[in-house]
């Protein structure tokens, strides 16, 4: 009797710490996860300002957190759709089908947008322009995950300048994604797939002609002569504001709003970031963000730094302008966290949704192979070569996001094999200038890449939503203006990303081993304890994790 005592106390004690090591990852679980993007942030803006930077922004995610060096998207194009969705939901456009910003629908016979949804209106503006909701998006993001984790007792909010941006991180359950309607409203919006009323501390935020204290001149932060980390402020390779003469500081942004779409002109300068800030750190307050010991999500997308690099370029002086104000934005981000959550209590990761090409014609000028894609003489030549082979008009429907589609009634009518239609375009296309590879339907749907660019284009391909032939052009030759950056492709100036932790649960450290975009979700998952989002092919970066 004695012994059978003793087995039973002992087997309590067993259990004992088991149950208080159970309670302690519970509550070490942090109240708010924070996502940040930044767009078109090249991991090497993170190196070439480091020394610009102040100690509490990107600073302090490097110093107090882990920095992943050689992160990269896995896939093409690194487009901002594709590349949000990649983030959160853990996997490629392969499976949660965002294949680009706007792509052909084969099914509708037409162009369509990421986030646009015919089904629902815009809240807080009449414009039919922002009927917007994630309902493109086939796949669960992390933050879905959380709320079904929670009973939807967890917040999420996705809040960003551009709609997708809010959007498609934030995920099909959120409680609310909010974006900026510029034009001549200049407020933050969102749609009838949320809410169908604004709640009252966006409201609130709108009247408090937070957007419009903006709309004043911006000039660089500090001295610009001490900007050794960019070119020249006057040149040839940036496109500039209509109204101004040169694309030169300083910018008076409220006289020249009327020749550059009103409030739009905030969102393609360095005041789009810090009006975004302002807005997040009002969401934390007005949703309570972070006040329970429930997980909360809030993602954040930083979009001017995109209309900045497609504007000015990667070179600019405002590019280097942007990113050292960005970092002031952080800091006070980081500083509101503390405040309203506690330091501690909060999780935080950083990356991007592309990176972007220096100006081709820049490189040119330096004797960098580089160049210009024209893309209108390109479909012509190629839908007048298949008419010549074939003997047959309109064989092709489409040729957009370097993709051709194929018009499927018109080969059946005249009894043309896909599989030959698209071996001679493949080999038509191969040998046209600027041209790199070329990829067919057939070769992405039955073979397996695992290296180089057919990987990338492998796991960037929707076989119910892609085209027929996929075309690469070669380094550093884009379909764009001769001002200004742009991105798409899977050289590493596209793919190279910053990806940071830190906050609850982050080890400090960092590692030049590779990691990849579909990696965050997983990541975030396993610290939280909960399922992986449903279509996640990413793997956990356990070094990360405490």
């Amino acid at each position: 009797m004695t012994k059978r005592i003793f087995l039973i106390l002992l087997v309590a004690l067993c259990c004992m710490p088991c149950k208080a090591q159970e309670a302690v990852e519970i509550s070490n679980s942090p109240k708010l996860v924070v996502g940040i993007v930044v767009d078109q942030m090249r991991y090497d803006y993170l190196t070439r300002f480091y020394n610009r930077f102040g100690d509490k922004g990107f600073k302090r995610m490097i110093n107090e957190g882990f920095n992943c060096k050689n992160n990269h998207f896995n896939y093409v194009p690194t487009y901002t759709g594709p590349g949000h969705a990649s983030v959160y939901t853990g996997t490629t456009p392969k499976n949660h089908g965002i294949i680009s910003n706007h792509w052909y629908d084969k099914f509708g016979k037409a162009m369509v947008y990421c986030a646009s949804d015919s089904l629902v209106k815009a809240v807080g503006s009449g414009s039919e322009m922002e009927r917007m909701s994630p309902h493109r998006m086939k796949t669960s993001t992390i933050s879905d995950q959380n709320r079904l984790h929670t009973q939807l007792k967890g917040k999420t909010i996705g809040i960003a300048i551009k709609d997708r941006g809010a959007i498609l991180p934030a995920g099909h359950s959120a409680n609310g994604a909010y974006w900026f309607r510029g034009k001549d409203e200049g407020k933050w919006i969102t749609s009838t797939y949320y809410r169908n009323e604004l709640p009252d501390w966006v409201k609130k935020f709108n009247t408090s002609n937070q957007a419009e204290s903006y709309l004043k001149v911006w000039n660089t932060l500090y001295d610009i002569n001490t900007y050794a980390e960019s070119g020249p402020d006057q040149n040839e390779f940036e496109g500039g504001y209509k109204g101004k003469e040169t694309a030169t500081f300083p910018y008076d942004l409220g006289k020249l709003k009327d020749q550059n779409s009103g409030y739009d002109i905030i969102k393609s300068s360095a005041y789009g970031n810090s009006l975004t800030t302002d807005f997040a750190i009002a969401a934390i307050e007005g949703e309570q963000l972070g006040a329970d010991k429930t997980t909360d999500f809030l993602t954040v997308s930083f979009s001017s730094t995109d209309y900045v690099g497609h504007n000015f370029g990667v070179n600019s002086k405002e590019i280097q302008d942007t990113y050292l104000r960005l970092d002031k934005d952080l800091e006070r981000f980081f500083d509101a966290l503390d405040t309203k959550v506690g330091k501690g209590q909060y999780t935080v990761f950083l990356t991007a949704d592309h990176g972007a090409v220096h100006v081709p014609s820049y490189l040119k000028s330096v004797k960098i192979p580089a160049g210009y894609f024209d893309r209108d003489a390109f479909t012509t030549k190629v839908k007048a070569f298949v008419k010549a082979q074939f003997k047959v008009d309109g064989l092709i429907e489409n040729i957009s996001n370097n993709q051709v589609f194929f018009k499927y009634n018109v080969l059946k009518k005249n009894a043309i094999s896909a599989e030959k239609l698209e071996k001679a375009l493949a080999h038509y296309i191969l040998q046209e200038n600027q041209i790199d590879k070329v990829f067919t339907r057939n070769q992405l749907e039955t073979g397996e890449y695992v290296t180089g660019i057919a990987a990338l284009i492998q796991k960037g391909y929707n076989q119910k939503r892609s085209g027929d032939v996929v075309y690469v052009m070669d380094p550093a030759t884009i379909s764009y203006s001769k001002t200004g950056s742009t991105h798409g492709s899977g050289l590493t100036y596209d793919t190279h990303a910053p990806l940071l932790f830190f906050g609850q649960g982050i080890q400090k450290g960092s590692t030049t081993q590779e990691t990849y975009i579909p990696d965050i979700a997983p990541t975030i998952s396993a610290l939280l304890g909960i399922a992986f989002p449903n279509g996640a092919t990413g793997k956990v970066l356990s070094f990360v994790l405490e």
